[in-house]
């Protein structure tokens, strides 16, 4: 089994064929890698559904984990129950921080996400994940070459030094175009955020409304020099 402990660079070759862009290969390949040692860390944006979907051809009862910041619009917590009717055998978890939102306000001050995203989503996002990825072996992302020119160098397969991991992300290759595609044909359900200006969509707090021509990334955190809540923004080696 490939291991953060063992990492060497991939030999597996992955096809990437015209219909998934590897996308199905790579999972098919993760699944049988990793087996019940893998979670999908999903934020039920428009590449989660599209991984859902295609997880769930490939291991029906897989882990889908949601960071539940207990800031997220109602309309992302909406979107999830849907997908929990439209796949049942999938184990969807609700990962909640640590502290309250009341408890980190008495310790860091109210509105920390305003005051200091990056303490913010540590607590939130970044300290439950790695609760999550402490019994895993490998965690499955969305990431995509062109959401930003900070993922532009992440591969099929990664060795993530940020959570001690392998990181495999299907979707790498896909276009915004291709995942749309793929939503309207097998008439996925998704975030109606997306239909309203969100293409990236994060807590309520955090995330605004995307003019035409802007980045995906520009309506986080805007005004406040953050792009990554930090999932993903650390040094990752190795390539499929």
């Amino acid at each position: 089994m490939l291991t953060y402990e063992n990492w060497k660079e991939p030999t597996t070759s992955f096809d990437i064929d015209e219909t998934y862009k590897g996308a199905l290969n790579v999972l098919e390949w993760s699944f049988k890698e990793y087996g019940k040692e893998i979670v999908y860390a999903c934020s039920f944006g428009i590449e989660g559904i599209v991984l859902i979907d295609l997880i769930a051809k490939v291991q029906p009862n897989a882990q889908i984990v949601f960071l539940d910041t207990d800031v997220h619009f109602k309309e992302t917590y909406e979107t999830i129950e849907n997908v929990r009717k439209k796949y049942p055998t999938l184990e969807i978890v609700m990962k909640k921080p640590a502290l309250t939102l009341l408890e980190q306000a008495t310790q860091f001050g109210d509105k920390l996400w305003k005051t200091d995203p990056n303490q913010c989503c540590q607590i939130r996002k970044l300290d439950p994940l790695n609760e999550v990825l402490s019994g895993a072996k490998a965690w499955i992302s969305g990431l995509r070459h062109e959401q930003s020119e900070t993922r532009r160098h992440v591969q099929f397969i990664n060795k993530d030094t940020n959570f001690e991991s392998v990181k495999i992300c299907p979707l790498i290759h896909w276009t915004s175009e291709d995942v749309w595609s793929y939503v309207r044909k097998h008439e996925l359900t998704y975030n109606p955020l997306h239909d309203q200006g969100y293409p990236s969509i994060g807590c309520e707090h955090c995330t605004s409304k995307v003019t035409a021509g802007e980045d995906s990334r520009e309506g986080r955190w805007q005004g406040q020099g953050k792009t990554e809540c930090g999932l993903h923004s650390r040094q990752i080696g190795g390539k499929a």
